[in-house]
């Protein structure tokens, strides 16, 4: 997870890099820049001859003026040419600053969202923000956030703990969505415990009724060492990739487990694929990781990383 102090203490790296790095850091990587990064896992529990076509969307975190309704409709005009089989939405839609000039309601770039197209359906699961910007949701400590009812009223399902079957060319496939790990932030009383989840791994995964793959949906990656070699693959988002990244090294992500799931393709048990995001949190900043779509075929030869 990114943490104010992980952060900060990226940021003080930075410093020595100049002014000039900083405003690039500002201005220019998280407004202007957005690429398609490209996967080719090849995980032995997805069939070689059933290619599947997966675009990613991940941390949009919409405010202005760093995540404008503009910018969300490039997104999906960008995601709809990759003419995807299925289209996966990892959460944090919401803002993560407070650094904003509007904090855009999720009615409207939920709408926005709906435009998303593929034969397979458009699917989603919540983040942390959407659970902590929604205090009614944190008070009672269960229900589904304003995020999740605003993505269902555009036409998107969104799964917390549940299992969807699909079929590509006649072959099935499980979507399992995890809720999420870090929901529900800790009532005064409970100060002693940290952050807890809505996250319910084995119930999930209980769902599924047949020997066909799974396809795992989890906002944050830090679940990834508890994941059975029964996934094939595992979608996250949350980490942005840092938001800071030095040679390939995110100093604002420590490691989980002994394994940093900090960005990119990771194989354990089951092979995890993290996003870096398209949105910033806590800071409106992003160096050495440009907001990205990502794009993972699965059952097809060649591998491409641009």
């Amino acid at each position: 997870m990114i943490t104010r102090r992980h952060l900060i203490r990226s940021i003080g790296a930075l410093s020595a890099l100049g002014a000039s790095t900083a405003a690039y850091g500002v201005g220019v990587e998280p407004m202007l820049r957005l690429r398609v990064t490209r996967y080719h896992p090849t995980p032995r529990q997805w069939p070689a001859d059933l290619p599947l076509k997966i675009a990613v969307i991940a941390d949009i975190h919409a405010c202005d003026p760093w995540m404008p309704l503009d910018r969300i409709e490039a997104i999906v005009d960008r995601t709809n040419a990759l003419n995807a089989d299925i289209i996966v939405l990892l959460g944090d839609y919401v803002a993560g600053l407070h650094q904003v000039t509007r904090i855009i309601p999720s009615s409207e770039w939920a709408r926005v969202l709906g435009g998303l197209k593929a034969p397979l359906g458009v699917h989603a699961v919540m983040g942390n923000h959407d659970y902590w910007d929604d205090r009614t949701v944190q008070r009672a400590g269960q229900g589904a956030t304003v995020a999740h009812r605003a993505l269902e009223a555009a036409g998107i399902p969104v799964y917390e703990n549940d299992v969807v079957r699909l079929t590509k060319d006649g072959r099935p496939f499980w979507l399992a969505g995890l809720g999420d790990q870090l929901a529900f932030l800790p009532a005064r009383r409970f100060r002693s415990m940290v952050r807890f989840g809505a996250d319910d791994l084995n119930a999930t995964l209980a769902k599924v009724t047949d020997d066909a793959p799974i396809i795992l949906l989890a906002h944050e990656p830090n679940i990834a060492p508890r994941v059975p070699a029964r996934v094939a693959l595992q979608l996250s988002g949350h980490t942005h990739g840092g938001q800071v990244r030095l040679l390939g090294w995110s100093p604002a992500v420590p490691p989980q487990h002994g394994v940093r799931l900090a960005y990119g393709h990771v194989r354990l048990k089951c092979d995890v694929i993290i996003s870096g995001g398209l949105g910033c949190s806590i800071m409106p900043l992003r160096v050495g990781v440009p907001p990205e779509i990502v794009e993972v075929t699965l059952g097809r030869s060649g591998l491409v990383v641009s």
